[in-house]
């Protein structure tokens, strides 16, 4: 399994991902878009497509013109039938490159926060090992439409859609369910003034950092995810 990783900052790395690829012995490459002139694979040298979060928007083109060809490329692993998986920012890349809408949501959620997993979630062998509700990691102000043919997968009370499926190929996850420890801490150093936001679904640090307790399950129960997505 090749597995090819976009990561738009060099803080937000794919966290417990790495641990799972080292364990099934799958290799990963990078485009790396925080430095100079990114490369992108060919498409026939990947398997899987991993999209990582990160601060900018899927529109702001005109402060990162690599965005455009991002975008082209996802449409193009989606239409070869590549595996594709993005991640908060990611999950919205997938779906702006399907056609859908993404603008900001009435109120930025970061933190801990449980979301509902949908009956057609719970039915399906991707998802039927989740607890419901089931408490994760988020960190994110935007939000989008579903992509033509996509099923909702899991909703959270301040965003509807934080999960989506299309086919068996294509899943967005608006929530951080590879997080680990440190890759939080490096989020709260480099954009912790967001916490001091005022919102219903913004937490301190500290509560953060209580919430790590929720690591080690998310962990589990994204390895068995991923096994089955790759299957």
């Amino acid at each position: 399994m090749k597995i090819h990783c976009f990561q738009h900052v060099a803080f937000e790395t794919p966290g417990s991902i790495l641990e799972w690829a080292d364990i099934q012995q799958y290799s990963i490459n990078y485009t790396r878009f925080y430095k100079e002139l990114p490369v992108f694979p060919l498409i026939n040298d990947i398997d899987f497509l991993l999209v990582l979060g990160g601060c900018m928007n899927v529109d702001e083109e005109a402060i990162y013109p690599w965005l455009r060809e991002e975008k082209d490329f996802i449409r193009e692993a989606v239409s070869a039938g590549k595996k594709v998986l993005g991640i908060c920012l990611g999950s919205q890349l997938i779906a702006h490159a399907l056609g859908s809408n993404v603008y900001p949501q009435e109120e930025k959620e970061i933190g801990f926060f449980s979301v509902q997993f949908t009956k057609e979630a719970t039915q399906h062998p991707f998802f039927n090992h989740f607890k419901n509700p089931y408490t994760v990691f988020h960190w994110h102000g935007d939000t989008f439409n579903l992509p033509a043919d996509a099923t909702l997968i899991a909703s959270s009370d301040s965003c509807k859609n934080q999960a989506y499926l299309v086919g068996n190929n294509v899943l967005g996850l608006q929530f951080h369910i590879e997080m680990d420890e440190k890759v939080i801490n490096e989020m709260i150093s480099h954009d912790g003034d967001e916490l001091n936001e005022k919102g219903n679904y913004i937490q301190s640090k500290e509560v953060i950092k209580n919430g790590c307790q929720y690591l080690t399950q998310n962990k589990n129960d994204l390895f068995r995810l991923l096994d089955k997505f790759i299957a």
